[in-house]
């Protein structure tokens, strides 16, 4: 996973900067977006790596439809260094580059059941105090969460789920 963060790291830099200076940051993000799902399906990755395949053909099987000449660019730029396959770790990053340029936290809030909008804008009003920067926030269910929710802010994890208190206590127990 290191060794693919690596690799990705120099072309997420790359392609933001790209954005930043062509002022569509938000175009990029949805191309890399969609680019990342495609290169990520096993059926998909199996094809990329198939050497009868061109690197012309690699590109344009990932690069979406009516994006501009630079982000295309840039796909074939990845298709000729072989790169396609870290796709999905270059979107990333270049979600990670943008919210940083954006002073946004990106949070994932895992619940065990769904959570209402005043409990979401709670958690997020919460998490704007502690960070001191807007915040965006990601749903997820995990039903083996058994209660509670689970937030993830980066650097910043809050486990406030029973079967994250349930493992705590066992393991205060066992000692």
């Amino acid at each position: 996973m290191s060794q693919t963060l690596t690799l990705a790291r120099p072309y997420a830099r790359a392609a933001y900067d790209l954005a930043r200076q062509g002022n569509s940051t938000a175009d990029w993000s949805n191309a890399l977006a969609l680019s990342a799902r495609i290169a990520a399906d096993p059926n998909v990755a199996q094809l990329l790596g198939n050497p009868l395949l061109s690197r012309q053909e690699a590109a344009g099987l990932v690069a979406p439809e009516g994006v501009s000449e630079t982000i295309r660019s840039f796909f074939a730029t990845l298709a000729d260094n072989g790169r396609l396959n870290v796709l999905p770790e270059i979107a990333g990053l270049f979600e990670q580059y943008r919210a940083d340029a954006e002073h946004i936290v990106r949070a994932k809030v895992t619940s065990a059941s769904p959570m209402s909008a005043d409990e979401l804008a709670n958690i997020k009003a919460a998490l704007k105090r502690r960070f001191n920067q807007d915040v965006e926030i990601d749903t997820a269910i995990d039903e083996s969460l058994i209660g509670g929710a689970v937030i993830d802010a980066g650097d910043v994890v809050i486990d406030g789920s029973l079967k994250g208190k349930l493992a705590r206590l066992q393991n205060a127990l066992a000692q």
